[in-house]
C-alpha cells in the first residue's frame, strides 16, 4: 500500500519526533549546566561569607 499521504505523515513524525529529542537533550544540557553554575555560585558565596567572618575591618571597628 503506497499511499503518499501516508508517507508524508510518517516523514513529519520522524521530523517531530528527532526535534523533540534535540530539545530534550538540549534541555538536560542547560539543566547540568545551571547546577554546575548553581554549585560554583554556593562556593563563591561560602568562600566570601568566610572572608567577611574573618575580615580585620571588624576587629578595628569593635575598638
Amino acid at each position: 500500500m503506497d499511499n503518499p499521504a501516508i508517507a508524508r505523515l510518517d516523514a513529519a513524525i520522524t521530523r517531530v519526533e528527532r526535534v523533540v529529542e534535540q530539545r530534550r537533550a538540549a534541555a538536560a544540557k542547560l539543566e547540568r549546566r545551571h547546577a554546575q553554575l548553581r554549585d560554583t555560585m554556593t562556593q563563591a558565596v561560602a568562600a566570601l561569607d568566610r572572608i567577611i567572618a574573618n575580615d580585620p575591618a571588624d576587629e578595628s571597628e569593635k575598638n
